[in-house]
């Protein structure tokens, strides 16, 4: 059996060339995969260059080099931001918007052919894939407010609940309606919904909506499998913490189930300790606060 590097460098080598990371005409298109790459980090709204540089990895040389490559081909526009001069925006322009999409396509249909090509062992090779990228991208993950009726925190509050139905004995499926008729409750000014991005998937939630005057409740704590064991829970609950002080809450509580031994361990580890039930079912365990 290969040792771990070995096998990561194989990992390494079949990557590269699958999504040909060598070709000088990435995806037939006649240009390197570094330039699109920049292209297709850049919104037609406008994206700080320091960002995709920074985002990238890039030294200001080689992005400046492929930026005047994109502006040369009328895909981009870039311009000195009105009320930062020291910034620079990147617009596409309906060419590159155009070129984006083409990208776009190509690369989805290049995806869903390697996926068909795991056969049974597809989901086995997307949960993978999910691990891997999740550990790349950890150094970018980003946390930021959402909606709480949006695409991106649906996706999430359904993975809680499937996980709930799955762990909990007393949790049924009835009990978790979405749309959630409550969602108001989790808006400013008086809530609040966190996700985690890793790239462009949503990894990580957490919620808060007021309970009793000076107290608000923090509700579905939840971290994608892929981005479990990196400290993600705890940054979410930290997260949600810092917004309840800055909406002006004095104490936080919760409630749980026994089974999810984890989430009760790090609220545990982080100040929380248990009080008196003041919830019913699925719930077996509440805990509180104070910030």
């Amino acid at each position: 059996m290969l040792d771990a590097v070995a096998r990561l460098r194989r990992f390494n080598r079949a990557v590269t060339r699958e999504a040909g990371a060598l070709d000088t005409s990435f995806l037939g298109r006649g240009r390197p995969l570094g330039a699109v790459r920049v292209l297709v980090m850049v919104r037609p709204e406008g994206t700080d260059v320091a960002l995709i540089r920074d985002r990238l990895g890039l030294d200001s040389g080689l992005m400046s080099r492929f930026l005047r490559s994109l502006e040369r081909e009328g895909l981009i526009e870039t311009a000195t931001d009105p009320a930062d001069r020291r910034r620079r925006i990147a617009r596409l322009t309906p060419a590159g918007e155009a070129e984006v999409a083409a990208y776009d396509a190509i690369g989805h249909a290049r995806a869903a052919r390697l996926i068909a090509r795991a056969g049974t062992r597809a989901n086995e090779l997307v949960a993978a894939m999910d691990l891997i990228a999740t550990l790349l991208n950890r150094d970018q993950l980003e946390i930021r407010p959402a909606d709480p009726d949006s695409l991106e925190v649906t996706a999430c509050w359904q993975a809680y609940f499937d996980e709930l139905v799955a762990r909990v004995p007393a949790a049924r499926p009835d009990m978790f309606a979405l749309p959630d008729p409550g969602a108001a409750s989790y808006r400013a000014p008086r809530g609040a919904c966190l996700v985690a991005w890793s790239d462009d998937l949503p990894v990580a939630c957490v919620a808060l909506r007021p309970l009793d005057g000076p107290t608000a409740e923090v509700k579905r704590l939840w971290v994608d499998a892929s981005a479990r064991g990196q400290g993600l829970a705890r940054r979410m609950m930290s997260a949600i913490e810092n917004e309840a002080r800055q909406l002006g809450y004095q104490w936080l509580r919760l409630d749980t189930n026994s089974a999810l031994s984890e989430a009760i361990a790090l609220y545990r580890a982080t100040g929380w300790t248990d009080i008196a039930p003041y919830t019913g079912a699925p719930a077996d365990v509440w805990m509180e606060k104070p910030l």
